[in-house]
């Protein structure tokens, strides 16, 4: 069908080379607090027990943080 947003989350972690540790520094950089097993949760396949749906405010807050990660914090107006 579509991709859903672990689809989107898995995609970009992959085109951007990034490790669980890089996503929750640039998911700190906007103030979203998030761990390591909610990372591990979200890659998992949907047959898995322990596997959670990546929410839009976790993509969102993500999406965020990876915009000031690759091109720095807005400048001052």
């Amino acid at each position: 069908m579509g991709l859903n947003n672990n689809d989107i989350f898995k995609k970009l972690r992959v085109a951007h080379k990034l490790r669980d540790t890089d996503i929750i520094d640039i998911c700190a950089l906007v103030d979203f607090k998030v761990s390591k097993s909610e990372i591990n949760a979200i890659f998992r396949k949907e047959d898995h027990p322990k596997y959670m749906e990546c929410g839009d405010q976790f993509l969102r807050n993500f999406l965020n943080g990876l915009i000031i990660h690759l091109r720095g914090p807005m400048p001052e107006k």
